[in-house]
């Protein structure tokens, strides 16, 4: 990236970003990604009894807990759940399924830090992922599994 394409600083504001749907007890918010930004960064809020289903990612994944506990864990190794609190990070690397639940009573927000410019979300289960990496659900609320839809333009 060449330093000119961003001449003043950008600012992600979670009160000025698009509240997506990861199901009933998870929603997302886009910070800052794709153009001139050559990381992807979003807010994720989860309400207890939440978790992800298992996915990759093509490049690594940094994840800070802002509040609550979360549990993270590796398809190759489901049994070894790493657990991280408030101000705690981890980094996930490329190509590695895993997922990752709220642990806590009370909500998990996390900082996700996508290293890449435009997020990409690979599902274990063969569920669709839209543009930007977001799962795609019916119109009941349940995810679609299958070839995923054309990326946004």
């Amino acid at each position: 990236m060449d330093n000119a394409e961003v001449a003043a600083p950008l600012v992600g504001r979670p009160d000025d970003s698009e509240r997506v749907s990861f199901g009933p007890l998870s929603f997302y918010q886009k910070l800052l990604g794709g153009g001139a930004v050559p990381i992807w960064t979003g807010m994720q809020t989860c309400q207890p009894g939440y978790a992800t289903p298992l996915h990759s990612h093509p490049y690594m994944e940094l994840i800070l807990v802002l509040e609550g506990e979360g549990a993270f864990w590796f398809q190759d190794d489901p049994g070894n759940e790493i657990r991280l609190k408030q101000h705690e990070i981890i980094a996930l690397p490329p190509q590695r399924p895993h997922a990752f639940r709220n642990a806590g009573t009370g909500d998990l927000k996390i900082l996700g830090i996508h290293c890449a410019p435009q997020r990409h979300v690979d599902f274990a289960d063969g569920r669709q992922a839209g543009p930007n990496g977001y799962q795609v659900f019916d119109a009941a609320g349940q995810p679609i599994y299958g070839a995923a839809p054309p990326a946004a333009s």
